[in-house]
């Protein structure tokens, strides 16, 4: 199945057509497609209304710089501000975690999408892509704080997509502009770099997303595209049955095995459930590199907003209110 990327505040035709194959199960926005909370309800009423199947709406609104919806939305901060929290005061860092949490996925489930893309379960160590949007360096820290983000994310009403398996954090390179490659074994990533992953698997994560890096030690392949670390390591060995999807097919760093079609199929064989196609500039060849059959939306469904909060009633709610006032302050420290 794909989710798609479209290109502006509203669907085009073509984009109206794409919403018509089987294979389009989800679309994901960017600040591109966001003007106002009202435009943004409109664009994600016209997506349902438009397809002839309910469409799993995504979102990156993770906080600090990957923070796609601004205007009219709390301003959040990055992750590694909990982590810097903690060095005084670890019982209030991990609360203000839950408040974050939940306070991001209110409101973007109040705004008619179904899932952020969040927490980034990555140790914060240096990594171009991931800078402050890992909570800490220490993987015990990090597990802790998914723990605490989780069960915010579930207090609102969304699924919790742990990400970038088996983690991005410990090498350099940005994956959205160059090939990564992690030369440890897999004893050493598994001592550390999973210990997160574990962490919010314990307490009921929806879904991972899966790192363009390779491990040239565990797999030959991108983490995404290796039936290893989908099938073996994180279903078979760390127990997840959740949903795993792609990271974006326009990275360069997905690039290695070839073009889009060939991209999808190797997700796809790889045991992705769902494939990101995310710049509008691949759409066209991803959607007709899918057979024009019945797929199976089950696994998906589980990631469906369970309970949807019209904005005019989220600002009165007391926990919003709550969560509003305890991110704000932090912000402003």
């Amino acid at each position: 199945m794909l989710i798609i990327g479209i290109e502006g505040h509203a669907l085009t035709v073509a984009e109206q057509d794409y919403l018509q194959h089987p294979a389009v199960a989800g679309v994901i926005l960017f600040a591109r497609n966001f003007a106002s909370r009202q435009q943004l309800s409109e664009l994600c009423a016209e997506i349902r209304t438009m397809a002839p199947r309910r469409q799993l709406i995504c979102v990156d609104q993770e906080g600090g710089r990957v923070q796609r919806f601004r205007e009219g939305f709390a301003k959040l901060p990055c992750l590694e501000r909990f982590g810097e929290l903690a060095r005084t005061d670890a019982v209030s860092a991990h609360a203000l975690a839950r408040e974050h949490a939940y306070l991001m996925a209110s409101e973007i489930i109040g705004v008619g999408l179904d899932l952020s893309f969040a927490p980034v379960a990555d140790l914060g160590r240096g990594n171009l892509a991931i800078g402050n949007r890992a909570f800490a360096a220490d993987p015990k820290s990090v597990s802790a704080f998914i723990e605490s983000y989780v069960a915010g994310m579930h207090d609102a009403g969304m699924a919790a997509t742990l990400k970038h398996f088996p983690g991005h954090g410990s090498v350099l390179e940005d994956t959205h502009f160059d090939q990564a490659v992690d030369p440890r074994p897999f004893q050493e990533i598994a001592a550390v770099d999973l210990l997160p992953f574990h962490a919010g698997i314990r307490v009921g994560a929806d879904a991972v997303m899966m790192a363009h890096v390779v491990y040239p030690q565990v797999a030959p392949d991108p983490a995404g595209y290796s039936s290893h670390w989908i099938g073996k390591v994180l279903k078979a060995q760390m127990g997840f049955t959740g949903v795993v999807f792609s990271d974006d097919i326009g990275m360069a760093a997905a690039e290695s095995v070839g073009g889009v079609a060939t991209r999808i199929k190797r997700h796809l064989s790889a045991g992705c459930d769902a494939v990101l196609a995310c710049p509008p500039a691949c759409v066209a060849d991803a959607v007709a590199a899918m057979p024009n059959k019945t797929y199976p939306l089950e696994r998906l469904e589980r990631l469906y907003a369970a309970k949807p909060i019209a904005w005019d009633k989220l600002v009165d709610d007391d926990r919003y209110r709550s969560a509003l006032k305890a991110v704000t302050d932090l912000e402003q420290v």
